[in-house]
């Protein structure tokens, strides 16, 4: 019972998660006006791994004491807390060098790319985790398949819509790679949440991963190859979006996917997430003004049916399906 309580609890953090990753679309999006992706990426990553220090600080002293009460003797809780610093740091290392990867094709790709192509397109990795799970000999159940299917026509709808032109672009061999590695990134994370590890130092350090990584790029791709290298003046004007995106999207939302993933199935977890492209488009039209169509109407409501008939129970009265 603790576990299916556990399983609804970490469900809504996911679909917070994708609350905030749709609205940062928007912040997103104005950034790449002023900066190139990679500076965009450094720059963010940084943001969202700095404050996430004092998460960590205020937590461990407060988990220390906790401890303390229990009559835990505090070397033994030092020993404990480096051993799990250790092993989140290289947990999160891994996760922050498959991110670094995912997030900077999609950015690279987000350039010249519509919109609705690069939602439909990045969203592949709500059928490919259940695809790479196979290969890891990952369990799931047929009615998993079956809301995979109606998500993808779901997010068909929203994204392109019936009458959309689709013309096969550099940038979508770009987010198609962007998906991949993403649903790696789903897939990883579950893994390390099997494993005695702290959510939030792992989030931090993949920040501070996958921005060293982009700073090697910074220069080759958006001061040579993109002809965008930054200023401090374009910075200070992409700083909304930077800040929004590094606060609210990495602090914030990728931490709650690290935490929120824990007893969840990583499939399930990956159509939770991919709401993300129903929210874009509301809050494009509640910030931006933009109109939803039919088309989009239509999507939100297959999208949020495959979402609430992967979390109802099949199989044995009391019993969920294995996740």
């Amino acid at each position: 019972m603790a576990k299916k309580d556990n399983s609804l609890r970490n469900s809504f953090l996911l679909l917070l998660t994708a609350i905030i990753w749709g609205t940062s679309f928007v912040a997103q999006s104005a950034g790449m006006e002023y900066i190139g992706p990679f500076t965009f990426s450094v720059t963010r990553y940084i943001l969202g791994g700095t404050i996430l220090i004092p998460v960590i600080l205020v937590m461990n002293s407060l988990s220390k004491k906790s401890r303390l009460k229990t009559g835990i003797s505090e070397t033994d809780i030092k020993k404990e807390d480096n051993e799990v610093f250790k092993r989140s740091v290289k947990y999160g290392i891994v996760c922050g060098i498959i991110l670094c990867a995912a997030s900077n094709f999609q950015q690279m790709a987000m350039l010249h790319a519509s919109a609705g192509k690069a939602g439909f397109i990045t969203a592949f990795y709500i059928i490919l985790v259940p695809i790479v799970g196979i290969f890891l000999k990952k369990k799931t159940s047929p009615i998993i398949w079956l809301c995979v299917l109606l998500a993808l026509i779901g997010l068909y709808f929203l994204c392109i819509g019936r009458g959309g032109e689709y013309v096969f672009e550099i940038s979508d061999v770009q987010l198609l790679i962007c998906a991949l590695i993403f649903s790696f990134h789903i897939i990883f994370v579950d893994h390390a949440n099997t494993k005695k590890v702290n959510g939030v130092i792992i989030s931090s350090t993949q920040f501070y991963t996958a921005a060293i990584i982009s700073a090697f790029f910074l220069y080759p791709m958006d001061g040579v190859f993109y002809d965008m290298m930054p200023s401090v003046d374009l910075i200070i004007k992409a700083a909304p979006s930077i800040l929004y995106s590094g606060i609210m999207s990495c602090g914030v939302a990728y931490t709650l996917q690290i935490i929120g993933q824990k007893d969840v199935n990583p499939t399930v977890a990956s159509l939770i997430m991919s709401l993300e492209s129903v929210v874009s488009a509301i809050s494009g039209f509640l910030i931006l003004g933009q109109k939803m169509s039919v088309d989009e109407v239509i999507g939100c409501v297959i999208m949020f049916v495959a979402i609430i008939l992967a979390e109802l129970p099949v199989g044995k009265k009391g019993e969920k399906s294995v996740k």
